[in-house]
């Protein structure tokens, strides 16, 4: 008997099936690497977006006379 039919006999209805991270709550570890990759990607997204309306609004801006930064 292999090591496959061995698994899956123990298993029984569980064999092939991701593995949860809790046993109560229906993510499993691939969808929760994928939220993890997401919101990363997402947040250096959102600092990007930041530098650049900050350089916008600092120097873009005044330097082609469309307002004056009061310091």
């Amino acid at each position: 008997m292999g090591e496959a039919k061995r698994r899956k006999t123990t298993l029984g209805e569980q064999y092939g099936q991701e593995t949860r991270i809790l046993s109560w709550v229906p993510i499993t570890k691939t969808q929760a690497e994928q939220f993890v990759t997401w919101t990363t990607r997402g947040a250096w997204i959102g600092i990007g977006v930041m530098v650049v309306a900050w350089l916008t609004i600092r120097f873009i801006g005044p330097a082609f006379g469309w307002w004056e930064v009061v310091s």
